[in-house]
């Protein structure tokens, strides 16, 4: 049996708590750490282990049961001092993968440089999303991968209704990849009532997209704008 992923995360916030939710909800052992005593007493009835501690305590750090950790999520807002001390403790005590929140550019720049594997901007990111669904209507939804790179949701364009993926050669003619393709379907449920559900396709060549799909891409921001843009 595969062995079940430990995770630590420090600051129990609305994100942290968030965070310690899901993970637990999806099978994952959560160690929460906090130093507020009413906040980990609450924590205790969701997680496997709440500590009360202060993170930025190098000497109290190393006395908490952090040894079996795969990754650890600073999710710590405000107090970017906190934020940047306890990412560069963990690394310290040799956490294998430390997931940082920053929120600012010179906090994610910050956090990188004392060991941060991974840093997430949430008021980035999602002003990201907002701007390009704003800007580009067609665009249903992204998710930034990177600076240049996003996954989204896109409106199939009207030259492409009708035909086959072989034929709209996105990745030739526009530098993207079409990962799937989600159409509504229409059929009957047991009782032989009408019925709307939502399936998702994994084309091939032959695969002929019809004009109410979203295709689900993958490339460059500048080549999602130019298929967006698209009449």
């Amino acid at each position: 049996m595969a062995k079940h992923k430990v995770f630590a995360v420090i600051g129990m916030g609305t994100f942290g708590k968030k965070v310690c939710e899901v993970l637990t909800d999806k099978g994952g052992q959560v160690i929460a750490l906090d130093n507020d005593g009413e906040t980990i007493e609450k924590m205790k009835e969701i997680v496997t282990t709440a500590i009360l501690v202060d993170t930025t305590d190098e000497a109290a750090l190393l006395k908490a049961p952090l040894d079996d950790v795969d990754i650890a999520i600073v999710a710590i807002g405000d107090d970017m001092e906190a934020s940047i001390l306890t990412t560069a403790l963990l690394k310290k005590r040799g956490i294998p993968y430390i997931l940082s929140r920053a929120v600012s550019e010179i906090h994610q720049t910050v956090l990188r440089q004392v060991g941060a594997n991974e840093v997430i901007n949430l008021e980035i990111d999602e002003g990201m999303r907002i701007a390009l669904r704003l800007i580009s209507p067609d665009v249903l939804d992204t998710i930034p991968l990177s600076k240049e790179l996003s996954f989204a949701e896109v409106q199939v364009p009207r030259l492409f209704f009708g035909q086959p993926v072989k034929s709209i050669r996105l990745r030739e003619k526009f530098n993207l990849n079409i990962v799937a393709v989600k159409r509504n379907v229409q059929d009957l449920d047991d009782v032989g009532n009408p019925r709307q559900r939502e399936e998702i396709y994994l084309p091939d060549a032959e695969f002929v997209v019809k004009e109410e799909d979203i295709l689900l891409v993958v490339g460059k921001n500048i080549d999602l704008e130019a298929l967006v843009e698209l009449e």
